[in-house]
């Protein structure tokens, strides 16, 4: 018998590293409290057509950074959705703010070296094409943590849990948070 989808208002934000599940739990997130899904990165790239890295490579961090910061703020102005972030949106103040003003914002925090065990195959993720990506995770950790933390509503470590698990977890909190 099929779960039957929780009605709750207000936007739910995912903030977290690359590969920390927020795709996976925004979307049975969304299935679960009725909502539309939107991750940034898919969004920017149906937009602009090419993918991520191809605007990394042409633009440069800066014109992806610029790219994602107006997707964001446009997305935060819809209702009723569950938005998946990408993994450095946290770097830009206004982003903090828009996610802050305009939902509960989710940490999905997952360490560096399960980060890696995750994404080491992935091609599709610019900042870890390096000679060294779980040195570079241990290092966007460092800069990000306390990002994703002074942003953040509720915390949940993703590490070595399924999505049921987590979601087992989330759905208490956020209707308490959701009706506060």
């Amino acid at each position: 018998m099929p779960v039957m989808a929780l009605d709750m208002t207000g936007n739910f934000f995912l903030v977290g590293l690359m590969g920390a599940g927020k795709t996976t739990v925004g979307r049975a997130l969304s299935r679960r409290f009725n909502k539309a899904f939107f991750d940034s990165d898919h969004e920017v790239e149906a937009r602009t057509g090419v993918r991520i890295a191809t605007i990394f490579d042409i633009e440069g961090e800066a014109g992806f950074r610029e790219r994602e910061r107006e997707m964001i703020a446009e997305l935060c102005q819809r209702q009723n959705v569950v938005l998946a972030t990408g993994g450095g949106a946290v770097l830009d103040p206004r982003n903090r703010e828009q996610l802050a003003r305009h939902g509960l914002v989710i940490y999905l925090r997952a360490t560096p070296e399960e980060l890696y065990h995750r994404t080491k195959l992935d091609r599709n993720r610019p900042l870890l094409q390096t000679a060294d990506p779980l040195g570079r995770l241990q290092a966007l950790y460092t800069q990000r943590d306390p990002l994703y933390r002074e942003v953040a509503d509720v915390i949940f470590d993703t590490s070595r849990q399924t999505v049921q698990s987590l979601l087992t977890q989330l759905e208490p909190q956020l209707q308490k948070l959701s009706h506060a």
